[in-house]
């Protein structure tokens, strides 16, 4: 299954439910069994009386979670082009129902957001209540390069940030660290990796019964103040205003052509983000653009409704497969673009992915119901 379930009793009979991700080679990346066997765990334990707690982490030095597993899902969508793989719309339905419940958690979870924090990774941070990164962490919505766009809520958590500062993240799939998690609202706490064993016992030695969130600040504040001397400096807080002015543009076109000029800049920041972009698919660049703008102004679950009908509609076009094939599967890292051109992808094309893809109810129409 790649997870380990485990409950540790306190000094006062409260009981801390621990979830480790345990894939290591694979970077715990989400398959659809994990996804189901955790939301089937946090429920039992969001109705037990006796567990006060959630940790939500993952094994191993490299990450916490390097995305979902999609190279069966590009493979599903490659044997059935031009259709919505069941697979497909059994995955996403799950991954997005798990992180609306981990964002309406009824008890303190605390996710541990160490090494790569990805994609599907970062949609299970972004969730938790407590959002702990470490020296350790490299944070990112790299889909631009796989065909796809920032889902799992991103589309909530990337139009709340500073500026243009989450739409050139999502347009550029630039990596963030720990520093700047916290700058940008990302992450709640900076704690060094080597401390996790720190807090689990600081967590174990809390009297559950008053004053709860008191004592947890009290406890995360002491445990950051080891820590704060080894944060690594910010890059991007500092450099919004550039990027700021850099995308105060009309559209995508626009956008596209300011930040891929910047290919030979002096900072290599902006010339890496520059690279990835121009390496990029032309559609994931139309759809951030779009469903940034479309989010704005829609709830949490509404959110993830326009995101699962943008996912089933990614599995029926080609850029999908097509980038996780040269990506992740071959990786020649030579992706062949259905639309190559960001000039002339039609935006019918564009408009397209944001129409449902199967009859009746919506799927994910009584999230809010949790």
């Amino acid at each position: 299954m790649n997870l380990h379930f485990e409950e540790l009793t306190g000094t006062d009979g409260a009981r801390i439910g621990i979830a480790s991700l345990d894939a290591e080679k694979s970077l715990n990346a989400l398959s659809l069994p994990m996804i189901n066997a955790l939301s089937e765990q946090l429920d039992a334990w969001a109705r037990e009386p006796q567990v006060v707690c959630v940790l939500l982490r993952g094994n191993g030095a490299k990450a916490f979670c390097a995305g979902g597993e999609v190279r069966s899902l590009a493979q599903a969508c490659r044997e059935q082009p031009g259709e919505v793989p069941p697979l497909a719309a059994q995955f996403f339905a799950a991954e997005y129902r798990l992180d609306y419940r981990l964002h309406t958690y009824p008890k303190p979870l605390i996710c541990w957001g160490h090494g790569h924090v990805l994609g599907g990774g970062m949609g299970l941070l972004q969730a938790a209540r407590i959002r702990i990164v470490t020296p350790s962490s490299r944070l990112a919505m790299p889909e631009i390069s796989i065909g796809l766009y920032p889902d799992v809520g991103a589309s909530w958590f990337l139009s709340r940030l500073p500026g243009k500062l989450g739409l050139f993240l999502g347009l550029t799939g630039a990596p963030m660290n720990g520093r700047d998690a916290i700058d940008l609202g990302l992450a709640d706490r900076f704690l060094l990796d080597d401390q996790q064993e720190q807090l689990i016992e600081g967590l174990l030695q809390l009297n559950w019964q008053e004053q709860t969130p008191m004592q947890l600040n009290s406890l995360l504040k002491a445990l950051q103040q080891e820590a704060v001397g080894q944060m690594p400096p910010g890059q991007w807080l500092a450099r919004r205003q550039q990027i700021d002015e850099l995308l105060d543009v009309s559209d995508v076109r626009c956008a596209w052509r300011a930040i891929t000029r910047l290919d030979d800049h002096a900072d290599p920041l902006l010339a890496r983000a520059a690279k990835n972009l121009r390496e990029g698919c032309p559609l994931t660049a139309h759809l951030v653009w779009e469903q940034l703008q479309r989010a704005r102004h829609l709830s949490l679950a509404e959110v993830f409704e326009m995101e699962y009908t943008l996912s089933l509609n990614c599995c029926r076009h080609p850029e999908f497969s097509e980038g996780v094939r040269a990506r992740l599967i071959d990786k020649d890292q030579t992706p062949h673009w259905h639309w190559p051109d960001i000039n002339t992808l039609p935006d019918a094309v564009v408009q397209a992915h944001f129409h449902k893809a199967w009859e009746g109810r919506h799927p994910l129409a009584n999230l809010s119901g949790y």
